[in-house]
């Protein structure tokens, strides 16, 4: 048996609404969920409406985080709470969080993962994104679980504010930490991650860099690169680096495999020393590439990943999807965000679950057996099969 529902409000935030919202969860599903997501913007009543969720449900397995724009079965939306909720005999759900991630995001990841037990086979999760190192929290996760076992979720944002962002795990509000699930049992996931960013030029070599601030690019400052390639649009730096993230090469000197690669999004420049902070880690020795995008490039990368994911689960039958997006695609696709979601629902059909948000970073592996990644700029799709 596995039933899975979305509902979704669009209420003032309170205890109230938050039981409403999870009464109706379970009014829909007809029992009690075994695990929920909680997607929502940071708006005032939060943690009253977080409150209300878990008191209706009566349970603790509840994960997720603020965003940029919530998704759910019935599609796109803003200003809203988006709660998902499972039901099933074929899976165990085992939830966990840590806290003050920014005192270290790879022991974080480790404290994390060390709160799973060995059956779990797949994990999701939501962590600041302001304060972690994305890339890093990965490392300690593998470290504990390896790195064979899939990653989906993404980085919890705050309506492009950049000010904070918070987590939940159960009835709680957290910030600066990371909420996660891990799935034990038997069952398949499908993954799929596309951009629909090209790579423009030649290919440039990493001289200078330091996690993610990146200072050189052939021997110069990297601001510097990025100005002669933008010319009159430089001053609108960073804000326009979203349109033209960079894509990291691989060693033969191809931009990944097939028409994958994987991006970092500008964040902020500092034009004292001419370095750019990105929003995952550039590898010093690296070579990387300029990229852009258009609308319906990007839309067709949305639809590929689904297919890729659908096709990644073989025989399964797919009965839920975890649409997590970044939110410089948002930017990006502006009145036309909404076809995001409906790229995916034309792959897998109108009716079947699904639920995510726009992130400030997405976790997700390329491929099936490969490692779990930080992605910036990047549609993944992670759908469960039984």
């Amino acid at each position: 048996m596995f039933r899975a529902e979305t509902t979704v409000t669009k209420d003032s935030f309170s205890r109230k609404t938050g039981q409403r919202l999870g009464n109706t969860l379970s009014e829909k599903l007809g029992v009690c969920p075994d695990i929920c997501w909680l997607f929502c913007a940071p708006l005032e009543g939060l943690e009253e409406l977080v409150a209300g969720v878990a008191e209706a449900l009566g349970t603790r397995n509840i994960v997720g985080c603020t965003t940029d724009g919530e998704i759910s079965t019935l599609g796109f939306s803003v200003g809203s709470a988006v709660l998902a909720g499972v039901a099933t005999d074929k899976i165990d759900f085992h939830v966990a969080s840590v806290s003050d991630l920014s005192k270290g995001s790879e022991e974080a990841g480790r404290n994390l993962a060390a709160q799973f037990p060995p059956t779990v086979r797949y994990a999701q999760v939501f962590s600041d994104g302001l304060t972690g190192n994305g890339c890093a929290i990965l490392r300690g996760i593998a470290s504990v679980l390896g790195s064979d076992i899939p990653i989906a979720g993404g980085t919890a944002g705050d309506a492009g504010k950049f000010q904070r962002t918070w987590q939940f795990i159960g009835d709680k509000v957290i910030s600066d930490g990371i909420a996660a699930v891990g799935f034990s049992g038997v069952f398949q996931v499908g993954t799929g991650v596309r951009s629909g960013w090209s790579p423009i030029g030649t290919a440039k070599k990493v001289t200078k860099a330091s996690g993610n601030v990146l200072y050189e690019l052939n021997d110069q400052p990297a601001l510097d690169v990025y100005e002669r390639f933008l010319g009159k649009h430089a001053d609108k730096l960073p804000e326009v680096g979203v349109e033209y993230p960079l894509g990291l090469v691989d060693e033969p000197g191809e931009v990944g495999e097939d028409d994958y690669y994987l991006l970092r999004a500008t964040m902020t420049v500092n034009r004292e020393n001419g370095s750019i902070l990105f929003a995952g880690e550039i590898p010093e020795g690296a070579m990387v590439r300029l990229t852009c995008g258009d609308y319906n490039c990007i839309l067709e990368a949305a639809e590929k990943a689904a297919r890729l994911a659908l096709a990644d689960l073989g025989n399964f039958k797919p009965v839920m999807i975890h649409f997590y997006t970044c939110m410089a695609r948002k930017i990006v696709l502006g009145r036309r965000v909404r076809e995001e979601v409906e790229k995916i629902k034309r792959v897998f059909g109108a009716d079947l679950p699904m639920v995510g948000f726009y992130t400030y970073g997405e976790y997700c592996r390329v491929r099936c057996g490969g490692p779990s990644l930080l992605h910036n700029e990047t549609a993944t799709v992670s759908v469960i099969g039984v």
